[in-house]
């Protein structure tokens, strides 16, 4: 991201409604950055309303700050410095939810509060940086949560934003040195969290999906709406990684751990459950929306979103959430 002239249009603008106070024109120029902030946030914080709070809060701190901004630096780095200590801010005070089972690699406390993230949400340049499909993937994310705070800001901002040491070490009243040193610590944790995975965040990877991710999704939904648990072991790689949020308690583990726990819960019983699935996608990635039907009710309710990360034609991690309640996934809640 590199910042525009001292004046460019955008800022003069800002600073025109700075000196007005008109907040209409205040809301109808920062609204346009409203999905690649929150994006941001949602990398800081791993959680899709926490994202959406902070943003808003982002806007509402630089309402309140709009005249100190000078138009030194675009107005778009202005709002990420801003966007990028609210968040800070925000995770001194989330110390207080219940730990949910490692999983999705190895989580930390931190990734008890991963929510997936509406592919309908995200900005509208597929190629950018900004929503390139391996920085916005589950996997991703869960590892950037496992750096500290500060750390992860500052690693975002350099490897997956783009922007050179020293408007980090600015944004985040940090020495240069400080933002060098950060970052190294902060590749070598996600090297370990991200084995084997590409790691030049700032080189977009394609963010279509494949036609085998594809037809496993269709095979996956397959399996499910004929309650056939074998069928859908043989989708999942034997070292598959599996985790269910954000139920405190849930098993996660492998392949079978997945199947025990499916069957443990009173799941795939022929001639009782009664699936109907939609193929979507969240996070850039495949997932399946599972609708189950009890006994005595003629619909389809939403249940579970499943997000796959599929390997050479089969699911390597499978993340499971609950999706009732959460109308900002756009799914209907029945069938």
């Amino acid at each position: 991201m590199t910042d525009a002239g001292p004046l460019g249009a955008e800022e003069a603008a800002f600073i025109a409604v700075a000196r007005s106070g008109d907040s209409a024109r205040f809301a109808l120029i920062t609204e346009r950055h409203r999905r690649e902030l929150q994006v941001h946030c949602y990398r800081m914080l791993a959680n899709y309303e926490d994202a959406q709070d902070m943003t808003q809060e982002t806007f509402l701190r630089a309402w309140h700050k709009r005249e100190s901004f000078k138009g030194h630096a675009a107005l778009r780095t202005w709002l990420y410095r801003i966007a990028t200590n609210v968040c800070l801010d925000f995770l001194q005070r989330r110390q207080d939810r219940t730990p949910v089972p490692s999983g999705l690699p190895d989580a930390g406390s931190e990734v008890r509060y991963l929510q997936p993230y509406p592919d309908r949400m995200l900005p509208e340049d597929p190629q950018d940086s900004v929503v390139a499909r391996e920085t916005i993937e589950l996997a991703f994310i869960a590892a950037v949560q496992h750096l500290p705070p500060r750390q992860r800001a500052v690693f975002i901002l350099r490897d997956v934003v783009g922007w050179p040491a020293s408007k980090a070490a600015d944004a985040l009243e940090l020495t240069v040195a400080s933002v060098t040193s950060a970052l190294q610590r902060a590749r070598v944790t996600m090297r370990e969290q991200l084995p084997g995975r590409r790691l030049d965040w700032r080189s977009p990877a394609a963010h279509e999906l494949s036609l085998d991710e594809r037809g496993v999704v269709q095979a996956y939904i397959d399996a499910h709406e004929r309650n056939d648990l074998d069928g859908l072991m043989s989708l999942l790689r034997d070292d598959l990684r599996f985790v269910m949020l954000p139920q405190a308690g849930t098993s996660a583990g492998t392949a079978k751990d997945a199947v025990d726990g499916w069957v443990r819960g009173g799941l795939f019983r022929p001639g009782h459950d009664d699936w109907r699935c939609i193929a979507t996608t969240v996070n850039r990635m495949p997932a399946a929306a599972l609708y189950l039907r009890t006994p005595g009710d003629p619909a389809y309710r939403l249940y579970t979103l499943a997000v796959l990360h599929i390997v050479d034609g089969k699911i390597a991690e499978l993340t499971g959430f609950d999706a009732t309640g959460k109308p900002w996934l756009g799914l209907p809640p029945a069938l």
